[in-house]
Order: C-alpha cells, then sequence, then structure tokens
C-alpha cells in the first residue's frame, strides 16, 4: 500500500464517519423545519383576527380624523367670527369712550351756564327788585 492508499482510505472512513453523523444532523433539521412551518401556520391563523381589528379600528380612525378635519374647519370659521366681535367691541368701547368725554364735558358747560344763568338772573331780579 502506497501513501494515496492509505490517504484513500482515511479519507473514505472520514467520509462515513461524516455520513453517520450528518444523518442524525439533516433529520433533526427535518423534524426542526417541520416544527418551524407549523409554528408559522399557526401564528397567522392567530394573526388573522388581529389583523382584521386592526384594518377595522384604522378604518374607524381615518372616519375620525376625516370628521375631525371638518370641525377644524367650522372652528376655524368660529374663531375668526370671535375675533371680528373683539374687534368691533373695541372699536364701539373706543366710541363710547369718546361719546363719555364729549358729554361729560358738555355737561359741565351746561351745568356752568345754568349756574351762570341763574346768577345772572338773580341779580337782574335783585337789582330790579330795589
Amino acid at each position: 500500500m502506497d501513501l494515496i492508499g492509505v490517504a484513500m482510505i482515511v479519507a473514505a472512513i472520514a467520509l462515513v464517519a461524516l455520513a453517520c453523523f450528518a444523518f442524525p444532523v439533516l433529520l433533526e433539521l427535518k423534524k426542526t423545519m417541520a416544527e418551524l412551518r407549523r409554528l408559522a401556520a399557526q401564528a397567522e391563523e392567530e394573526m388573522k383576527p388581529v389583523m382584521q381589528d386592526l384594518h377595522e379600528t384604522l378604518a374607524g380612525l381615518k372616519v375620525l380624523t376625516r370628521e375631525a378635519s371638518d370641525r377644524i374647519g367650522e372652528v376655524k370659521g368660529f374663531t375668526e367670527a370671535v375675533g371680528d366681535a373683539g374687534r368691533h367691541i373695541r372699536s364701539i368701547n373706543t366710541v363710547l369712550g369718546l361719546v363719555t368725554g364729549v358729554v361729560s364735558g358738555s355737561t359741565l358747560w351746561l351745568t356752568g351756564a345754568k349756574v351762570a344763568g341763574k346768577v345772572v338772573l338773580d341779580r337782574f331780579t335783585k337789582k330790579g327788585g330795589k
């Protein structure tokens, strides 16, 4: 036996040993893959109702979002109207302040004129009554 013959015998023995150890590993791998497929199918079946609930929830959220955006337009119009009313009230308040100032000034003049008229009338009646 030469060196190549011995090497071939060692290689053959190594291949047989490898096959002996690889065969149980391959069987276990086959069982693991079958179990993994079964687990994936079971997870898919369990996820179907969850996904259906999720789709229903998302549809409800779409409706709520649409209604909220419609209401935002209404609220925007309302706040603009409130702002306009506030500006008008401020203008009315300014005008009333000016009118109040004028009226109070004119009442002072009227009161002064009345008093002056009474004084003049009293003096005239006293001089005329002498």
